[in-house]
């Protein structure tokens, strides 16, 4: 099947997807509310939030085992179900940073199921020559997913200062509800494991395939690129004097260009090859950065950050399909979990390197991760994605 027309299983998997991200981004907002209503102070709320980061470092890579064993149909059940599970808690427990950390903790094991379990299917089930597609058909609807979630958040629980967040849980629990419905339907059976699959399972034999720790690199800092244009540039916004709507708008543009650039990134691929379009997206992304430091008028930052979106929304999908290729077929979910962990690994990492420069002001931060991502350049050199 041609890469540009996605399959009745992929739209099961991109509703999947929209899914769990939506019920993340739904109820994350919600138990902050939910955590200042009851008197949390400000210094606490980092707490709530790292619970639900932590669950993905620490079981990332465990959870791929497990899925490689169990199948991903059937973790995607299990993720559903820890993930209603992290909802009710969230909803029928009393209000306590206790409970809130819990709540979030659970939520983050729930969701860190979800999408091992939704990326190592697309691995299994679709061609390589489609992979691309596939992933890019993917994180296209993880994205809307994770902007239908917060605009729910005034349709359930209105436009009070501070919503009401039992509605907003019950809604978050119905929705992870469906998830655990749409589970067997991508089937719940164990992958028929090979006669070695044994012998060469191990993260050692993993690590060791070539190209893997490549990819996993470059993941890592694509995806700590996208969080750090998160955070410098509303500080670059406050630098120029820019107002809170403009940054707003920028951002919006960033997201939405990534998100066009993974509609169209089968018939990319297709034409073009897997590497030359990862390293243009590097390069279009490091430059535009670059680019972005320095005093431009306002339409002209509207320009560079779409280019910069172009860039930066091709580069997560096609390690996804970098990755999953290199990996061994009863070792394609533990190598996305490694992915993950090596992703909130990034994530912590980068930013604390990066802080250094960021004492230079916004836009020399900007520069810095245009010279992160460039960096990645002399790491593909020599690589085959293709």
């Amino acid at each position: 099947m041609s890469p540009r027309v996605p399959s009745l299983r992929l739209w099961l998997l991109l509703a999947s997807s929209l899914v769990v991200q939506a019920t993340v981004f739904l109820a994350r907002p919600a138990s902050t509310y939910a955590a200042i209503d009851v008197g949390v102070p400000a210094a606490a709320l980092g707490a709530i939030g790292a619970a639900f980061a932590l669950a993905p470092l620490l079981l990332a890579v465990p959870l791929g085992t497990f899925a490689d064993r169990i199948g991903e149909g059937a973790l995607q059940l299990v993720g559903g179900l820890v993930l209603a599970g992290a909802c009710l808690v969230l909803l029928l427990a009393p209000t306590t940073p206790l409970t809130l950390v819990l709540g979030n903790a659970l939520m983050g094991a729930g969701h860190l199921a979800c999408i091992v379990g939704q990326q190592t299917y697309v691995a299994h089930h679709f061609a390589s020559e489609r992979l691309d597609a596939a992933y890019g058909y993917y994180t296209f609807a993880a994205s809307l997913g994770q902007a239908v979630g917060p605009a729910l958040i005034a349709v359930v629980g209105g436009a009070a200062a501070t919503p009401d967040t039992a509605l907003i849980f019950l809604a978050a629990s119905g929705l992870s509800l469906l998830l655990v419905a749409a589970a067997p339907a991508l089937g719940l059976r164990p992958r028929p494991r090979t006669p070695d699959a044994g012998a060469r399972g191990g993260l050692r034999s993993l690590l060791r395939l070539p190209g893997l720790g490549q990819a996993l690199l470059t993941s890592a800092v694509v995806i700590a690129a996208v969080d750090l244009t998160l955070v410098y540039l509303p500080a670059l916004g406050a630098e120029r004097g820019l107002g809170a709507g403009t940054v707003g708008a920028l951002l919006t543009v960033r997201a939405v260009f990534s998100m066009v650039s993974r509609i169209g990134l089968g018939r990319l691929t297709a034409r073009f090859g897997r590497g030359p379009v990862l390293v243009t997206s590097l390069v279009a992304s490091s430059l535009g950065l670059a680019v972005l430091a320095l005093p431009l008028p306002v339409p002209a930052m509207f320009v560079v950050l779409a280019v910069v979106g172009l860039g930066l929304g091709v580069g997560q999908p096609l390690t996804m399909a970098w990755l999953t290729r290199r990996a061994p077929a009863e070792q394609k979910a533990q190598a996305v979990a490694l992915r993950l962990a090596g992703n909130r690994a990034g994530q912590i990492v980068v930013p604390s390197v990066l802080g250094v420069a960021a004492v230079g002001g916004a836009s020399v931060a900007l520069v810095a991760i245009a010279v992160l991502l460039g960096s990645m350049l002399p790491v593909l050199r020599g690589q085959r994605l293709d």
